[in-house]
């Protein structure tokens, strides 16, 4: 205890010399636990984006003549395969695992209104149960109904990328006619998506409408992609593949089958290299630590100058070498963790307006701030062995000389 006060004190009477000292380990520190939380978010929302909600699975259909590739635009391209809703029905009923399923088709245009307009709109047609099964936020209006899909109606919901571009507030898009390519379509509400993007939430602007209407004024199929709710995620890939082997045995196509792809291992793979990309940059960002280090150790070996009569006077009184070296090595200990501390918080502080500057959810985490504050004594003790045992070994006679 001893030791710790002569430590404490030593640090609180050259106050600007030790903040000095620790600024190189407070920029490390502060940079290494920024990185590391901005790079686990974006992996997290890269990983999100690429898993979708998870607890869904798509079925989609895989012609001959790519059975042996695994490519991701296979998925998302949208199929001519004629699949009928009874057949799908059937899947729930049959398959324990399955909650449900939705279907969606779609197309792209300009919606426009008045002398306004937004292009390359994403245009979703959805089958009712869509909005049961995805996590949807209504902020204006209504969702569309079963009359909907029966009466053919021409109308459309728009999310709040497009509502912004195109009309002052959510209110007031609702009942406002705009066109899609040369067509008019009513809107009936506004929507925020909340599934997550690798570019940002609904940035590119889309619109829903019922997938009866689209497939009759876009002359594509009723449905083009499938997606089945499960009601256990461990099992969603198991599933996935009972499910496309039962509609590839209802529908038996010719020339293809029906598949769901496994992103595990896919994701396992860009998990392992993001992971040593960010490990690098963090390395790099922790070459300050080490030039910290190195100061740590010069001002120590400065320190021990200056006080080598205060140690030959506590050698004279008693004092073994031992408590010596301790003394110094817990001085410089305090002095590497405390800015460990400060570039924690100061990490803290930076963490929320860097990760909304890039569109990321970041945070510090407990065992990244653990590990940093660990990683701080861990260099003082590297770097105050040398003036420690410098002061240790002193004679007490010579120190006592010493001017």
């Amino acid at each position: 205890m001893e030791n710790w006060k002569f430590a404490i004190s030593s640090i609180m009477g050259h106050k600007m010399r030790a903040f000095l000292t620790m600024l190189g380990i407070i920029i490390g520190v502060a940079a290494v636990v920024i990185i590391m939380g901005l790079g686990n978010g974006l992996k997290k929302q890269i990983t999100d984006s690429l898993v979708g909600n998870k607890k869904e699975v798509q079925v989609y259909f895989q012609p001959k003549e790519e059975e042996s590739t695994n490519d991701l635009s296979v998925v998302n391209n949208q199929t001519d395969q004629i699949v009928k809703t009874e057949w799908l029905d059937e899947i729930v009923r049959n398959i324990t695992g399955i909650k449900s399923y939705y279907v969606t088709n779609g197309s792209s245009g300009t919606i426009s209104y008045k002398n306004k307009k937004f292009n390359n709109a994403n245009i979703t047609g959805v089958s009712s149960n869509y909005f049961i099964a995805k996590k949807f936020k209504l902020e204006a209006g209504r969702k569309l109904q079963t009359s909907d899909y029966s009466n053919f109606s021409r109308i459309i919901m728009i999310d709040t990328v497009l509502s912004d571009k195109l009309f002052s507030s959510y209110d007031d898009a609702l009942n406002k006619i705009v066109n899609v390519g040369n067509k008019d379509y009513l809107v009936i509400g506004v929507y925020k998506s909340e599934e997550a993007s690798i570019t940002g939430a609904g940035l590119s602007g889309g619109a829903l409408m019922t997938n009866t209407q689209v497939a009759q004024e876009y002359r594509t199929t009723e449905v083009s992609q499938i997606f089945f709710t499960v009601r256990n995620v461990k099992n969603a890939n198991s599933i996935g593949d009972e499910a496309s082997k039962m509609l590839t045995k209802l529908a038996n196509p010719r020339d293809g089958k029906y598949k769901t792809v496994d992103l595990t291992e896919l994701i396992n793979d860009f998990n392992k290299n993001f992971g040593v990309m960010t490990t690098v940059i963090g390395s790099i960002a922790g070459i300050s630590l080490l030039v910290g280090g190195i100061g740590v150790m010069n001002i120590m070996l400065v320190s021990v100058t200056e006080r080598t009569r205060e140690i030959g006077l506590r050698k004279a009184l008693g004092a073994t070498r031992r408590k010596i070296l301790t003394q110094f090595l817990i001085e410089s200990i305090v002095l590497t963790a405390l800015g460990g501390l400060i570039g924690l918080g100061l990490a803290a502080v930076l963490i929320p307006p860097a990760g909304n500057a890039l569109q990321v959810k970041a945070n510090v985490s407990l065992d990244v701030a653990f590990i940093s504050i660990l990683f701080s004594a861990f260099i003082g003790t590297i770097f105050g062995i040398l003036p420690a045992n410098k002061a240790s070994k002193l004679d007490p006679i010579e120190a006592l000389r010493y001017e």
